[in-house]
Parts: structure tokens; sequence; C-alpha cells
């Protein structure tokens, strides 16, 4: 069913805007008019593009129709939110139609707002709700779209939506607790940096002028920090041009397969970090593994879905050789302990989850072991690293401020009594 944004008038008085979908501009009109409202101008919309397009070209609709679609776009905790009462109101036995109608509308984001309508007019027309979803690859992942193909079927989707619900919301609270820990490192070596060019290029310069024209000879130490200051202030053009490039190369250099691999595994090697990157890893891995077959997904689409969510290539490749050994009848628990980069304490939950039948519980207390366990290696990390960053920087400034004081003590002494 086509999808119209609209500009009219509420029987207040007051000029609105908004989206609706109807069979045509008549029934548009029509609908409208039973809400009070008197339609002033409309433009058919397609995912929100043709709207925008017709808008900046004839400065039709009031800004508010794509303000929340060009600030940010859909958040995941948007769908997150939108899974979680889609859940709930399923479970209250309202019809799926009318369960999307009803949140439809009070999502004020358009860029989410107008693919959940299209969503909602699939449903309307025959479509099952998976197949809708699986229309906005961009909003809604492999991931989403198999549990509740998988929830259909089963005839359980409010229970798998819950599930979904709690797997977003877990995922969200486990990036943000990285980025979180990642802050004051990065804020540290951001003022770091600007402090140091700025002692280089503007204070050391007016300092060390004096001593050229003694005419002295001066120690190593000064020399090279004169010679550092007069490289910064003349090439550091130069430096930035060649800090971008350096990123850019290295960002192509990952991307591509040999780079990506000898990144991955540097960093599964670096002390502290690289047992903080595995237990990221274990834990999305295991976090998604145990919900999608928790929610009736086959084990081998599921091993699938959880390979793309892990980020480092190595496990990938792990559980890669998992699928195949599966699909030939073997234990995974014994074809992820031959790769030798799954943890001793999973491996045996997860061989004791396959004796007992109980795979999905084992892996979820898998992921939520590894989860509080991510809270205590990033509590370990910060702790080293603040310190670390501290020594790095006080040690720059120490260095710095004898450079420049020996050559002024060995003046006073040549100055000096005999």
């Amino acid at each position: 069913m086509p999808m119209y944004a609209f500009k009219g008038v509420a029987p207040s008085g007051k000029a609105i805007t908004g989206l609706r979908d109807a069979e045509s501009p008549k029934v548009l009109r029509q609908i409208l008019r039973k809400d009070g409202v008197h339609v002033m101008s409309y433009e058919l919309s397609r995912g929100g593009k043709l709207a925008k397009e017709q808008n900046a070209r004839k400065g039709g609709l009031s800004r508010d129709v794509d303000l929340g679609g060009l600030i940010g776009g859909v958040k995941k905790l948007e769908i997150a939110v939108f899974t979680r009462q889609m859940a709930t109101l399923i479970k209250a036995g309202i019809p799926l139609a009318d369960s999307l109608g009803a949140l439809v509308e009070q999502i004020p984001n358009p860029r989410f707002k107008t693919p959940l309508s299209e969503v909602r007019a699939a449903v309307n027309e025959g479509s099952s709700f998976g197949d809708a979803l699986a229309r906005h690859p961009k909003l809604f992942d492999e991931l989403f779209v198999s549990m509740v193909r998988a929830g259909e079927i089963a005839g359980n989707l409010d229970e798998v939506m819950t599930r979904l619900a709690d797997f977003l919301e877990s995922s969200q609270k486990l990036k943000s607790k990285v980025q979180s820990a990642m802050i004051y490192p990065a804020v540290m070596v951001v003022v770091g940096t600007a402090i140091m060019m700025v002692l280089m290029v503007k204070v050391i310069p007016n300092i060390t002028s004096m001593f050229k024209q003694q005419g002295k000879t001066l120690p190593l130490n000064t020399r090279f920090l004169i010679a550092s200051s007069d490289f910064f202030r003349n090439w550091w053009w130069a430096l930035i041009l060649g800090l971008i490039a350096a990123i850019v190369v290295f960002v192509k250099w990952t991307q591509g397969k040999e780079g990506r691999q000898v990144w991955d595994r540097f960093a599964l090697h670096l002390p502290v970090v690289g047992e903080l990157v595995r237990t990221v890893n274990v834990s999305r891995f295991a976090r998604t593994l145990g919900t999608m077959l928790k929610s009736g997904v086959p084990m081998l689409r599921a091993l699938d879905t959880a390979k793309q969510i892990v980020g480092n290539v190595l496990i990938q490749a792990a559980i890669e050789d998992a699928k195949r050994a599966v699909t030939e009848g073997e234990s995974l628990a014994q074809t992820l302990k031959k790769s030798g980069h799954f943890p001793p304490t999973m491996i045996h939950m997860v061989m004791v989850g396959e004796k007992a039948g109980q795979l999905e519980q084992m892996l979820e207390r898998v992921a939520e072991t590894y989860e509080s366990e991510v809270d205590t290696k990033l509590s370990r990390f910060t702790a080293l690293l603040e310190p670390l960053m501290l020594v790095i920087m006080g040690g720059a400034v120490a260095f710095i401020v004898f450079s420049i004081l020996q050559p002024i003590m060995d003046l006073g002494q040549l100055s000096g009594p005999k």
C-alpha cells in the first residue's frame, strides 16, 4: 500500500504534517477527513526518499517530516523498544497487523516510521511478518528476520520477540561498556597530543632562541629537542597529511582478506587487549547462538548468523569449521576446542549442554558469564592504561623541562666564580 506524506490543517486550525498509508490520494483525503484534518498537499513517499527529493525541489512539506530521519537515522535502542512493545501486544492477543498499526502511529522518527508502515501494509496484503521485515535489511538483519520466521512457524512469536528485545538490549549494553572504556584513553591521547604540539611549535622556540644566540655547544638532548621543534613548526602540515594517509592505508589494508587476518591475529595475541577481544567475541557468539536456538532456528543457520556477529575473522573461521563438522555429525564442543580460540570453560559448558540436551540454556549461561567477565577485564584494562599514559606524558614533559634547564645550569656554572 502506498505511503503519503501530507500537510494539512487540524480542526483546531493548527497546521500539521505526517505520514499515512492509503490506496490512493482520494482514500487518503477520506481517511484524514474522518479525523477532521483538511489536506492541503500530499506527496508519495517510498521509504521516505521520494518525498525528500520533491520537498527539496519544491519546498513542499514542513521540516518536521524529515528532521527525525536526517539526524542520527534509526538507533538500535529504537528497534529494541519496538521489539519489546510488539512482544507485549502480541502476548496480549492483539492481531499482528493491529499491533503494527498501534506502534507505527506512536513512532516519531520518519526514517523508522515509514519502513514499519510498509511492513504493516505488506502484512495486511498477506505477507508473513518475517518476509515483510526482510525487505528492510538495513533495519532488520538476518538474525532478526530468522528468529521472527522461526517464531511464526512455531507459533511463539511473542516469546521470540521478547528474546530478541533482550538480545538487542544486552548487545547494546555490551557495546556501550566497551565504548565507555575507550573514551578516557581517547581523550588523554587527544589532549596530550595537543599540549605537546603547542609546546613544540610555540613555547620551545621562544625559550631556546637564546641558546642559539650564545653560540655555545648545547647538550645532545637539547639539540634533539630544538631540531624536533623546528621540524614540527615547519612540517606540521606534512605530519597531519602523513597521519591521514597512514590511517587510510591501514583501513584499506585491514579491509582486505590477508590484512584483516594478520591484524585480527595480532589483536588476539596482544597482552591484556587480546583476552578482552576474545572474551567480547565469545560472549557475542554464545548470546547469538543461544538466543537463535532457543527461538527454534536450525543449528546450521544459527551458526551462520552467529559467525557474522563475531568481529574477528579467526574466530569466524573456527565457527565455519564447526558448522562443517556439525553437518557431518560431529560435536560442536569438540570442533570449537580444536580451533584453540575458545576458552576451556566455554567448551566444557557446551559439551555438558550437548550431552544433557540443554545446549541453548548452557550457551545463555556462557554469555552471561563472559559478559560479566568483560566488565572485569575492562576495569583492569583502564586501570593499567591510565597510569601508563600518565607515565608517558609525564616522561615527555620531564624530557622537555630537563633539556631546557640543562643548558641554563651549564651557562650559570660557566659564568660563576672560578
